[in-house]
């Protein structure tokens, strides 16, 4: 693993919600807050899950592009939060043995019928490019 996304992700494990960014038909920019749902042992693909009828399924089947951004909590002593942009392609999965690999019971918050709720949708966004900023260090990763 390359050492720099071992380090985003052993410091991510604090950071919960991201933004995802779609295209919309019409070429404007869609953001909507998403959980990682824990998943930070991360290796350059994010999983999500949301509803079919979303917005976000519509603008994924028509333009595949997406940007993930997440920012952590400010330092102990002031210094800046981890910030990360993520450029990658998303894919909408369907099948509920995906859905169970990568399921976490806060889930059953939002989702409550588990991996057998009607209409569920996983999307897996698989980094091409990662910018990352922190107060020690800043750089880019092209997986």
């Amino acid at each position: 693993m390359d050492m720099r996304l071992k380090f985003l992700s052993d410091n991510m494990r604090a950071i919960d919600f991201g933004m995802l960014s779609t295209r919309t038909e019409g070429g404007a920019f869609a953001s909507r807050p998403m959980s990682n749902n824990g998943e930070v042992d991360y290796d350059g693909d994010s999983y999500f899950f949301t509803y079919d009828q979303a917005r976000t399924v519509a603008d994924i089947e028509g333009d595949a592009a997406v940007g993930l951004t997440f920012t952590g909590a400010p330092g102990p002593h002031g210094q800046p939060p981890l910030f990360i942009a993520v450029q990658g392609n998303a894919e909408l999965i369907r099948d509920k043995a995906m859905f169970a690999e990568h399921w976490t019971a806060g889930l059953d918050h939002w989702f409550e019928q588990g991996v057998d709720t009607p209409g569920l949708v996983m999307i897996r966004v698989r980094a091409a490019r990662i910018h990352y900023w922190s107060s020690a260090d800043q750089g880019e990763i092209v997986l």
